[in-house]
């Protein structure tokens, strides 16, 4: 797989002090609030990495929620439109406050969706953290509260992230090789 790999974007070093450094943000932002529950909500299958490390290094008290939302037809190519797979079963949404968590944001649509989504549920507040920033490709306007990095308009792969269903296990961030999914797209 690590042929498929034309540089590396973001070292295994570097995503160590990213997720210290958000956790950390976190912490401060959160620890000034009174009651309510904290859910991470991690959205499948993408995230999953980068929420089990950050969850890790989170000093607050957190629960955690899953969903499966999907916005991609097939391959690179986003269909624009955001369908629920799989939604959560949050009991009393009114006393949690909500933090979205996404490896990447490219167009900025699901996530702007779903914050939308859950302040009309009664959420108490939602707040959204990725990874991965590529405001190059935003289509809408959206500005995540949490960012671990910006990168450039690159297909990258590792970490969680995928290119049909592969490369998800690599330590590292990296710009998947276009050869790798040329004529799939």
């Amino acid at each position: 797989m690590d042929k498929d790999i034309q540089k590396i974007l973001v070292s295994e070093e570097e995503l160590d002090t990213i997720v210290r450094r958000v956790a950390a943000q976190i912490d401060q932002d959160y620890a000034k609030r009174e009651g309510g529950r904290l859910i991470l909500l991690g959205i499948l299958k993408g995230s999953v990495v980068f929420m089990g490390d950050l969850m890790k290094r989170i000093r607050t008290p957190v629960e955690i929620e899953f969903m499966r939302v999907s916005s991609y037809g097939s391959g690179t190519v986003s269909s624009g439109d955001i369908r629920i797979i799989l939604d959560v079963s949050i009991k009393e949404i009114q006393n949690c406050d909500i933090l979205i968590v996404e490896d990447i944001i490219d167009s900025g649509r699901t996530l702007s969706y779903l914050v939308d989504y859950f302040k009309l549920k009664g959420a108490r507040s939602v707040r959204t953290v990725t990874l991965l920033d590529k405001p190059a490709r935003r289509e809408v306007e959206f500005t995540p509260d949490y960012v671990g990095k910006q990168i450039p308009d690159e297909f990258v792969v590792g970490y969680g992230l995928d290119y049909d269903e592969k490369y998800r296990a690599l330590p590292y961030v990296g710009v998947l090789d276009p050869k790798a999914y040329q004529g799939n797209s």
